[in-house]
């Protein structure tokens, strides 16, 4: 059995988790601009600790803390980033 290949500019080596998640940045992203205020593009990646801040902060500053969110959904479209597990988001 063959393991996939890395992504280009992904790391490789022990202490590295193998393949690329079955989770979509896009859909990481679109969550993150629509709903971002309730952590549910986090959720969806798998960052729960951070979904939950992300309604926390915003729930504490009325409001005002929806534009940590967005612009995290924004990041992840431009940037990529990991799910839960360590893995680089699917295109």
């Amino acid at each position: 059995m063959t393991t996939p290949p890395y992504p280009p500019g992904y790391p490789q080596g022990p202490g590295y988790p193998q393949g690329v998640s079955d989770k979509s940045k896009v859909v990481a992203g679109i969550l993150g601009i629509v709903l971002g205020s309730l952590g549910v593009g986090r959720f969806y990646m798998g960052h729960t600790k951070i979904g939950v801040l992300q309604l926390v902060v915003t729930l504490v500053t009325c409001g005002v803390g929806a534009l940590w969110g967005f612009i995290d959904g924004i990041l992840i479209l431009v940037n990529g980033g990991v799910d839960g597990q360590g893995r680089p988001l699917r295109d």
